[in-house]
């Protein structure tokens, strides 16, 4: 073993003890640090609750003066927290989180200090735009962008700083960041849910779209992770030789949690819960050192807030525990990835689950109604939903027979599958009583029976009902669930939009009873999408000949998947639903393509690095050792010599062989990246990067892996996978 992976073995061993601490009930920390509504009732005005509360549930604004009481309530709070500093927290396109400090500190004219924090500082702040991401909507020199309060989202504190949650935008008012559109988007699904769901239930006031995640992530040494180059620099290996055992055995999943990781775990969860964030579920994961956490449902927006904010905090936590935490989608070649399933669906303000069967045939008709909507939506966006979660480290995952296939399809499994059959055979036009009472009762009545058994789960399919919510498997360990969620709810709320004119028009130009409007809409709607629904397996050949012949977008790489949003079709979608304009969109677009040629230029200069800097020197000072060794046994042996030294020689020549030839390969991708940051255009570079510099990076890794099962353990430099992967 190299002295350098010793050095960082024995550093890993000066580990904190694995030891839980007991911290009571989880219950009783929850929220301690979320300003939320029990700490808002004991720190406001009751005008400024009512109109805060008016603001996350109507929608309202809130003015200067209300403002300012509910600024000095919230610094009231964050003092007596032991917090010195406010921030506004939010989601620039780098796809991670941002933030700059401000103390709680004025000076008066006469020279004396005080606490200070008003109702402006509250509502809207201007950091730096400059350095950003804006995809041309700011030019370098035009540093101008506020950040504005999204009320919906309490303020929390972490450490010794007030979090306020807010969007960002230009000056121009284009947005900078992933939760403006997300909450345009929230705002379209609820006012056509409310619509359709007013059919069912006049009460219906509000709809909300709910998620809940499970995150998939890594942890690995932290003294054996930065031994390594790759991993700080990329967040995966980019060389590694696949360990005798992976996960073959299937020994890790969901097996006993390692005391290490379990007080990880322990640790996390104990500071998530007085975030305020639901966390509720630990496991091992499939591969060795994979793990997943997962949360309870909430509202969509709030819970992708706790996502961001619990992949920033398992980092400090992870550090402290002498733990580096990867969310890359595949930071090992040979074992599984990780993911960030979405589970979604919608509710309304009377409690109810849209996407839940109810106990009588109406309730099971509105579900119905938002089941086949929202698979009508998926059919006809399903270009723009995989280009959601694109991205260049999620490429890797998607389609390589551990996640879903980059193909989007629907799983609802063979009972529902034969209810909208069902469905779609239900004559035209007005219905008989009879037809209509044995519609209701034979059917349409039946569905929560029918779901009771139809538990089972396609982990192939990137869009599965699993009993009362989608769950969209398909998004990467470290995206922002906003990307995904930002589609999700703009297409379903444009599909509702057009359900429910199509069923007023049959209701007022044909004269169809209300139940027969909606069947007879939902009948079209279960015919023209049939092609999205796919119970099979999503990883075979034939599911790929098949998809072309449905005439389903198979996109397998980042480039491919975003040139949809700025189709005619995407940007009128936008558009029409006011969550993106045409220039916002064109912004994401290059954004995204930015980010994703940046990424695999990054990647390309570390693996150049690692050649010519670490492994062809360590293949030669291997070289060096067998041929004074050859050198030797001729001194001993004379003209015999290579007959003893056969091994020894071929090994020799096997070394000189992968050292040419990893050469030859990093000197030719070395030029196709040159080349590539020539192109004018963003389009052109991420392809060209996509195309002609990525396809090295895995024949250069083979070269590589090749050599170090070659050279002596001693002298290969770069941790191995056995290493990393079981360290204790």
């Amino acid at each position: 073993m190299s002295s350098i992976r010793f050095e960082a073995l024995a550093e890993s061993r000066k580990r904190i003890p694995a030891t839980i601490e007991e911290s009571g009930k989880r219950s009783e920390l929850f929220g301690q640090q979320v300003f939320n509504e029990d700490r808002m009732l004991q720190f406001l005005t009751r005008e400024a609750f009512e109109k805060v509360k008016s603001a996350i549930f109507q929608g309202s604004k809130i003015d200067r003066k209300i403002a300012d009481q509910v600024a000095e309530g919230m610094k009231a709070w964050a003092l007596s927290m032991g917090a010195t500093h406010y921030t506004h927290w939010f989601q620039p396109l780098t796809g991670s989180t941002a933030e700059k400090h401000d103390a709680f500190f004025d000076i008066l004219p006469d020279g004396r200090a005080m606490e200070k924090f008003e109702g402006g500082q509250l509502v809207q702040q201007e950091p730096d735009a400059s350095s950003f991401p804006s995809g041309g909507i700011r030019n370098t020199f035009e540093a101008r962008g506020y950040t504005a309060w999204d009320p919906t989202s309490p303020a929390f504190i972490y450490k010794t700083t007030l979090c306020i949650p807010t969007i960002f935008v230009a000056y121009t008012g284009e947005a900078l960041d992933n939760k403006a559109p997300l909450l345009r988007a929230l705002h379209a699904v609820d006012e056509a849910a409310t619509g359709v769901a007013q059919y069912f239930d006049k009460n219906v006031r509000k709809v909300h779209a709910t998620m809940g995640w499970e995150q998939e992530y890594f942890l690995v040494d932290k003294a054996l992770a930065q031994s390594r180059l790759d991993i700080p620099m990329t967040g995966r290996t980019l060389v590694g030789n696949t360990a005798a055992k992976g996960q073959q055995l299937d020994d890790h999943y969901f097996g006993v949690i390692p005391s290490r990781a379990l007080s990880f775990m322990s640790d996390l969860e104990k500071q998530c819960t007085k975030l305020g964030i639901p966390v509720k579920t630990r496991h091992n994961e499939v591969a060795p050192n994979q793990f997943e956490i997962a949360s309870v449902h909430e509202e969509a927006n709030l819970s992708i807030d706790h996502n961001l904010l619990l992949m920033d905090v398992m980092e400090v936590i992870a550090d402290k525990h002498n733990f580096t935490v990867l969310f890359h989608e595949k930071p090992f070649a040979g074992i599984n990835g990780s993911g960030k399933h979405n589970n979604w669906s919608l509710a309304t303000d009377t409690g109810v689950n849209l996407l839940s069967p109810g106990s009588t045939p109406m309730k099971n008709l509105q579900f119905l109604t938002f089941f086949v909507n929202t698979i009508k939506a998926v059919d006809t966006y399903e270009e723009l939903l995989r280009s959601s979660i694109a991205s260049a480290s999620n490429d890797h995952r998607l389609g390589a027979n551990e996640a879903p296939p980059s193909i989007m399809s629907i799983f609802i499994g063979k009972q529902l599958s034969d209810v909208l059959d069902e469905l779609e055979g239900v004559s035209k036009g007005k219905l008989s009583p009879q037809e209509k009472t044995e519609l209701k009762l034979n059917v349409v009545g039946k569905i929560p029976e029918i779901l009771l058994d139809n538990t089972d789960r396609n982990r192939t399919s990137p869009f599965a009902f699993t009993g009362n919510k989608f769950e969209m498997r398909g998004v990467g360990a470290k995206t922002n669930c906003a990307k995904p969620m930002t589609v999700l709810n703009t297409i379903v709320a444009r599909q509702l939009t057009e359900f429910k004119k199509e069923v007023d028009a049959l209701i007022d130009k044909k004269n169809l009873k209300k139940d027969e409007a909606v069947f007879n809409v939902l009948r079209e709607y279960i015919k023209t999408s049939k092609r999205i629904r796919f119970d099979g397996d999503g990883y075979g050949e034939e599911w790929q000949d098949e998809a072309r012949r449905r005439k389903l977008s198979n996109n397998k790489n980042t480039p491919e998947a975003l040139q949809v949003l700025t189709s005619k079709d995407s940007i009128a979608l936008f558009k029409n639903m006011k969550v993106m304009n045409e220039v916002e969109l064109k912004a994401h677009q290059e954004v995204e393509l930015e980010s994703y040629t940046l990424h695999l230029q990054i990647e390309g200069r570390v693996l150049g690095e690692m050649v010519y800097g670490i492994i062809i020197p360590s293949a030669i000072r291997y070289q060096n050792i067998l041929l004074e060794n050859i050198k030797g046994l001729k001194d001993v042996y004379g003209a015999i010599h290579e007959k003893v030294a056969e091994g020894q020689l071929n090994l020799l020549e096997q070394i000189g062989e992968h050292i040419m030839e990893i050469k030859k390969l990093t000197d030719k991708m070395t030029e196709s990246r040159k080349s590539a940051n020539k192109l004018s255009t963003i389009n052109k570079k991420a392809s060209a990067y996509c195309d002609n510099v990525k396809p090295y990076f895995e024949t250069i890794r083979v070269q590589s892996d090749k050599l170090e099962k070659l050279i002596s353990d001693d002298l290969w430099p770069i941790t191995k996978y056995r290493e990393l992967l079981f360290a204790k």
